[in-house]
């Protein structure tokens, strides 16, 4: 099936009509102007804080190198950071906290405060990496004790902060990307503690593929920290909602609470009522 669009010219005073069949299946992508394209490139980072070059050409239909030059382009704009193999969000690369660097702060904050009415005083909890779990750490009461573990750096830093909180940071090699610790000693250190609650964060939630990333090493960090947590929470704004990535982080099944910034009964998360999740 072809689709038909009509567009017109003028030469010299006469109007000329000119038509353009577009078959079904082209990647509409790919007749994007280099703005519109960038503007993709953008929304994708502060959606997911994390996205590699590959899936940005992928989407986008365009090669690599496009989509590298955009990038750098749009870090010399100060609007994304660069790194190895794709691109981050300004708020998850930096250690120290910036509300003007946070997308969607405002529903962010909405997400940590229900994950914050969750934990009660003095447990024993587990915070992953990003910017919603960062928000949490940043707005976690100063009178509530509780002691956190975290693979996470700006995690960490943030609850440096905290005066009532004990901070434990699970180390191992520094992904300097997700700026979380990976690899055998976080993953070791981690089947070594048993917590009441592990917060995990994602980049990506679907119905068919639960949580999923496209880092494995944070993947395998990821996993054993929901084997470390007698109770999963999943922290995530709702434009995460049904998006997946190649690498599983775990089940839908697996997760006790799902939270985002939505009403509960919104309609939104009506896919996700029959995995036996709690909603908030």
């Amino acid at each position: 099936m072809l689709f038909y669009y009509f567009f017109l010219s003028t030469n010299e005073g006469n109007c000329y009509i000119y038509s353009l069949n577009i078959a079904k299946n082209c990647n509409f992508y790919h007749l994007m102007l280099k703005e519109e394209r960038q503007q993709v490139i953008i929304n994708e980072v502060r959606i997911h804080s994390r996205v590699s070059l590959s899936d940005l050409s992928d989407k986008l239909d365009v090669s690599i190198d496009t989509v590298r030059r955009d990038v750098k382009e749009l870090d010399a704009l100060a609007t994304l950071k660069k790194v190895h193999g794709g691109a981050v969000s300004l708020g998850f690369a930096l250690h120290n906290y910036k509300e003007q660097n946070i997308y969607l702060h405002e529903k962010k904050s909405i997400i940590a405060k229900k994950a914050i009415a969750l934990i009660p005083n003095r447990s024993v909890i587990l915070i992953s990496g990003g910017t919603t779990n960062l928000e949490m750490a940043r707005l976690l009461p100063s009178k509530l004790k509780t002691t956190v573990f975290t693979p996470s750096l700006p995690i960490a830093m943030q609850l440096t902060l905290h005066p009532s909180a004990e901070v434990i940071f699970i180390g191992g090699k520094l992904s300097k990307q997700a700026k979380i610790a990976t690899g055998g000693k976080a993953i070791y250190d981690l089947s070594q503690i048993t917590v009441d609650m592990g917060f995990i964060g994602t980049g990506y939630i679907d119905m068919q593929n639960g949580l999923t990333e496209f880092d494995w090493d944070v993947v395998q960090v990821k996993k054993a920290m929901i084997a470390a947590s007698k109770k999963i929470i999943v922290p995530t704004i709702s434009e995460k909602l049904n998006t997946n990535q190649c690498y599983k982080t775990c089940n839908l099944t697996d997760i006790d609470i799902l939270i985002t910034e939505l009403d509960a009964d919104s309609h939104e998360l009506n896919p996700y009522r029959n995995h036996d999740i709690n909603i908030l």
